[in-house]
This record gives structure tokens, sequence and C-alpha cells, in this order.
């Protein structure tokens, strides 16, 4: 992750897809979401889909996955003074959590991440927030997940200084 002042308004990282099998859809909502429609296939059939879906939390912990492996990817570099950026910071959290169409059974999910909107913190002068739209599309180009997340990261000199 770079400096807050390196993070470009715009700037687009593809995270990668992912495929959702009905076995691990059927574990992590044992685990984490057990409605029906998410870990009984046979009683997804009469359910609001018609078919077994992931769970919407399912669908994001894979976005969340996706992207740390992105950031360790592609590491950024020290800068002129040797200081390493910063990995990325913690999240204040997520606004306009949106599920607009639901995941299947061997559907593949493309994620993706754009910068939107960052934002300066008076009570921390070391930190900026930064804001990205991140969205999972699945292979018939529909949205299935959307929501803004926002991230303190740390400023390479604190502001005003």
């Amino acid at each position: 992750m770079p400096w807050f002042e390196d993070i470009e308004i715009g700037s687009r990282t593809e995270l990668g897809n992912h495929t959702f099998e009905a076995d691990e859809i059927i574990a992590f909502a044992k685990k984490y979401d057990p409605q029906y429609f998410h870990v009984d296939a046979e009683a997804a059939k009469h359910g609001p889909f018609g078919t077994l879906t992931a769970s919407g939390w399912h669908t994001s912990a894979t976005w969340m996955k996706l992207m740390i492996a992105s950031r360790r990817a592609t590491p950024e570099p020290a800068d002129e003074n040797g200081r390493t950026p910063p990995a990325g910071g913690p999240s204040p959290g997520f606004l306009e959590m949106k599920w607009p169409n639901p995941v299947r059974a061997g559907d593949t999910i493309s994620y993706s991440s754009e910068v939107i909107e960052k934002l300066d913190m008076r009570s921390r002068p070391g930190w900026g927030i930064v804001r990205s739209l991140n969205i999972g599309v699945n292979q018939h180009g529909e949205t299935v997940m959307s929501f803004i997340g926002q991230g303190l990261i740390e400023r390479r000199a604190p502001k005003g200084a």
C-alpha cells in the first residue's frame, strides 16, 4: 500500500476471480449464515432464488482475501529515505454494502477496487482516509456485490508538518 499522498483518485486494481462451488457455499453458510437457501440445495429450490446461493458475507469475505493477496503480491518499495510504505491501515467501516444479485454455485466473480475519495483527518494528522468503490461482477456482467470501503492510510509526512 502506498503512502496516503501517493494514492490517486481513480486508480483501479483488479483483484482477481473466484468460482463459488456448492460445497464451499454450504460450509461457509453453516458456520456464518445458516439460512436455508445457503445451506440446503433441495430446500433452496423453493426459496427466493430457486437455487443454492452464496451468502453476501461469503462474497465479501472473498473480496477481502483477494484484496490482501493483491497487496502482498505487489509490495511498495522503500522511499528515498529508506522508509517502507505502510501495509494498509485499519478500516473505520464500510458504506453502502449491497448484494444486488445472487451468487449461485458455479458462478465466477471478478473483483475490483477503485479509489474514489481521499479525506484528511484533523484528529490524526499523520493519517488520512481513502475511500474505494469495491465491486464483484459475475460471468454474465451482473454486479453481485458492491460497497464503499474506507481505510486509514499513513501519511509520509503529517498534515501541516
